[in-house]
């Protein structure tokens, strides 16, 4: 369908039936095609709402600022003269200035994808902090002369996002960002293996967030931040706390994707959240530096994708930022998840706490083998140094790119004395319910396991306090599975641990006999 033009549009059209945002958020992504569909273009479908909220947004500025000085017509013309007087000044000016900013795309009715562009390219042109964000995409790019999204079907998902107004009158800046978290969530049910680069199940995030309880004002850094939704659930935490609203918390996150770091900048700006998204790849290149050395922060929230193998020993021999300490290090080639622990750990003050997601077997690998274990070597570390705080163990089937459950990892630089020598572990494993496409914490779970960890709690086959003396030995296992049995009949370990430590064994394994054949080729046998 071609826009002929906003007037006619709206008397041709009957007002819709009233939908909660969520519903017509979703309904919009899915108007290019259908929700099969819909994932697989959320780089153009975010953009275009994230924009939609900046034109009505700047309506209502130009409304307000109109009242002051006579007409909309005058206030255009004031606040192209002075573009402090909006936070963000958008380029696009209505034939009559008492239609929506909007209407400028929605009335496209040639070319749309390429004046789509080039309306996107001027908004950040006037304003540096959206550049490479709100411009990023190219409405009218081809793949082997065929359009990405042509502009029919762009034309549609125009005129469903024109549907509702997301001013300042019509939605508080929460409730739309809790609805465009809610659209993430969607693309991330439908994205597959790709979901775990920018999404954490936002009931991990409400927990991790609960229990680190940020202060105002605190700096909270994640450096894996995918669509940002951890760092904004600190805030969140903080603001359902009541806590001093003049005093928000300092956010800073990295992203080595360029397409999610443009998503977790829209995410916050939506939020109406300011944080500082630098992007790179922290692991090789961490943005956040002071006199050379790294910045630190009062709190650390990470979900970095787990296992990765593309780190050597070499890039952790040329790390400059001491985060590789003599007694941790290297832990092998086959998961880099420790390696993230120790950045997390070097990038804390010294009161600081953190919260990290891991794969389970970031928790056990190594314990109970014969011979050395670089990984459980690590490991061994944080725990002989009484770092770790509290381990929860999830439920399986959480996360959107694995059926794993996953283990949160809390460390503190600044443990209690009453908390010494301790760890606390939760294995909430059997806190959820069954959903479609994936199981969820429910409200009270989320409320259960935190009050649990934040006040340590011991529950009969849920929590308990360990001392450091009975997990060295069990040989530095840290799973909670381990120690707190959940089943009435015999325990019984996590079918997806053991498959992971099998595979370990094996890794380990075709390393020995390598090395071995190394050997014998060397003496000639």
């Amino acid at each position: 369908m071609n826009h002929s033009g906003y007037a006619a549009l709206v008397m041709a059209k009957k007002a819709p039936p009233p939908k909660s945002l969520e519903s017509w958020i979703w309904d919009a992504a899915c108007s290019i095609r259908g929700a099969k569909d819909a994932p697989k273009f959320k780089d153009y479908i975010l953009p275009l709402i994230f924009a939609k909220r900046l034109c009505d947004v700047f309506d209502d500025e130009v409304s307000r600022i109109g009242k002051e000085v006579g007409s909309r017509e005058r206030a255009f013309q004031v606040v192209a003269a002075d573009h402090k007087l909006v936070r963000f000044y958008l380029p696009l000016v209505p034939d009559n200035p008492e239609h929506p900013v909007w209407s400028v795309i929605r009335t496209i009715s040639e070319k749309i994808g390429e004046e789509v562009t080039s309306h996107m390219r001027a908004i950040a042109k006037e304003n540096p902090l959206l550049s490479g964000i709100i411009d990023r995409v190219d409405f009218n790019a081809t793949t082997h002369g065929q359009r990405d999204l042509d502009d029919d079907r762009l034309s549609n998902l125009i005129e469903a996002i024109s549907i509702k107004r997301l001013g300042l009158d019509d939605v508080d800046a929460d409730i739309i960002g809790q609805s465009y978290e809610y659209l993430i969530r969607k693309f991330a049910e439908g994205g597959g293996q790709s979901a775990g680069e920018f999404y954490t199940p936002g009931e991990v995030g409400e927990i991790m967030a609960r229990v680190l309880d940020p202060e105002p004002g605190m700096a909270i850094y994640d450096p894996t931040c995918g669509s940002g939704g951890l760092l904004i659930k600190c805030e969140l935490a903080l603001e359902a706390k009541g806590r001093d609203s003049s005093a928000p918390l300092k956010l800073f996150g990295q992203e080595y994707t360029p397409e999610t770091w443009a998503m977790a900048n829209m995410n916050m700006i939506i939020h109406d959240m300011e944080g500082q998204i630098e992007i790179g790849d922290t692991f090789k290149n961490p943005k956040f530096r002071r006199g050379g050395k790294l910045q630190t922060f009062d709190r650390v929230v990470a979900n970095p994708m787990w296992n990765q193998k593309e780190f050597s020993e070499a890039d952790y021999d040329a790390d400059e930022f001491d985060r590789f300490l003599a007694g941790a290090g290297f832990p092998g080639k086959s998961s880099a998840d420790w390696g993230w622990v120790q950045h997390i750990y070097a990038s804390l003050n010294e009161n600081g706490r953190a919260a990290v997601v891991l794969d389970t077997g970031a928790a056990s690998r190594g314990s109970g083998n014969a011979g050395t274990n670089k990984e459980k070597t690590v490991r061994q570390w944080f725990v002989d140094q009484d770092l770790i705080e509290s381990v929860l163990y999830l439920p399986e089937n959480l996360f959107y790119n694995t059926t794993a459950p996953g283990v949160v990892l809390f460390l503190n630089r600044a443990k209690p004395k009453a908390r010494q020598g301790k760890v606390f572990l939760v294995n909430a494993s059997m806190v959820y319910e069954k959903g479609d496409p994936k199981n969820f914490i429910p409200a009270k779970g989320i409320q259960r396991i935190a009050d649990t960890l934040i006040a340590w709690k011991e529950e009969d086959k849920l929590s308990r306090i360990v001392d450091l003396t009975e997990l060295k030995k069990n040989d530095y296992n840290i799973s909670p599975s381990r120690y707190i049995h959940t089943a009435d009949a015999e325990t019984y370990r996590p079918i997806a641990e053991i498959v992971e430590e099998l595979n370990t064994l094996e890794a380990e394994a075709l390393e020995i006999d390598k090395a071995l054949k190394e050997i014998l080729e060397k003496i000639g046998i």
